[in-house]
C-alpha cells in the first residue's frame, strides 16, 4: 500500500501541495486528475522521493520515504516512474536500452538481464524490434519501450506521469492499451493523465486535484460522469 499522509510540499514560496491525503491498494489503479499546476505531477514525484516534502508522511510498503534512514535507491527500484519525455538512449538498441538497469542496478549477468528484457519488450507488443534504435521508432513505440524499461526492475507499483501527453491522437491508443494489460494484471498503478475516458474505464478511482488540494475522490465512473464537487464540476466541463 501506497500512503500519503498531510503532504505539504512548496517551491519557495509557493505552495504546491496542502495536506494531500491519498491511500492506493496492492492491486488498485488510481487516477489523478486535474488542471495545469494543480500539483498533480508533483504529488508522483513526492511518492518517488524525487521531491522533498516540507511536512506529512508517505509510506511504501511501511516504509517512510522521505525518512532519512530511507535507502531511496532501493525504494525507487519497487516504484517505477514513466514520465512524459521517452529518456532512452539513442545509441542504444531497444534490446540494450531495456536491458541496461536489471544489468547495472541488479546486478544481473548480460544474458539474465537480456532475457528479463526481451519478455517484457515482447509483453508491451515490441517483441520485434529488439535491433531497432528508439529514434527510429514512433513516438508510441517509445513510450511502450519506457514501460517495459520500468517492468525489467520488477516494481511493485508504478507511477505514470501524463505518458500520453506528447504523443499525437493516433498512437495513444497503443500506450493505453498497454496500461490496460497492465491493470488486468493487477499491477498498482497511480496515473497522472488528462485522458478522462481511460480514467474512468481503467481506474479504480480517480482523485481530482486543484490548487494542490484533493477536492474530490471516488469511484472513477462517478467523480467522470456525476461530480458531487463544484469545483470538479467546473473542471470535466471544460475537458469533455
Amino acid at each position: 500500500m501506497i500512503q500519503v499522509q498531510g503532504v505539504y510540499k512548496s517551491f519557495g514560496d509557493l505552495e504546491v501541495l496542502k495536506g494531500i491525503d491519498l491511500e492506493v491498494k496492492k492491486g488498485e489503479v488510481v487516477s489523478v486528475i486535474g488542471g495545469s499546476g494543480s500539483g498533480k505531477s508533483t504529488l508522483l514525484y513526492c511518492i518517488n522521493a524525487t521531491e522533498n516534502i516540507q511536512k506529512g508522511r508517505i509510506l511504501v510498503d511501511g516504509v517512510d520515504a522521505h525518512d532519512k534512514a530511507t535507502d531511496v535507491n532501493k525504494l525507487r527500484r519497487n516504484l517505477g516512474m514513466v514520465f512524459q519525455q521517452w529518456n532512452s538512449f539513442p545509441h542504444l538498441t531497444v534490446l540494450e536500452n531495456a536491458a541496461l538497469a536489471p544489468r547495472i542496478v541488479l546486478g544481473k549477468s548480460k544474458k539474465e538481464a537480456q532475457d528479463i528484457a526481451k519478455h517484457h519488450l515482447n509483453h508491451v507488443g515490441l517483441g520485434d524490434k529488439f535491433d531497432e534504435y528508439p529514434t527510429r521508432m514512433s513516438g508510441g513505440q517509445q513510450q511502450r519501450l519506457a514501460i517495459a524499461r520500468t517492468l525489467a526492475m520488477k516494481p511493485g507499483y508504478m507511477l505514470l506521469d501524463e505518458v500520453t501527453s506528447a504523443l499525437d491522437p493516433e498512437l495513444v491508443g497503443e500506450v493505453l492499451d498497454t496500461l490496460r494489460l497492465l491493470r488486468d494484471e493487477g499491477m498498482t498503478m497511480i496515473c497522472v493523465t488528462h485522458e478522462m475516458a481511460f480514467a474512468k474505464e481503467v481506474s479504480e478511482r480517480v482523485a481530482f486535484i486543484e490548487k494542490g488540494i484533493i477536492e474530490e475522490i471516488g469511484e472513477a465512473k462517478q467523480v467522470i460522469e456525476n461530480p458531487a464537487n463544484e469545483k470538479t464540476q467546473r473542471f470535466l466541463s471544460k475537458v469533455l
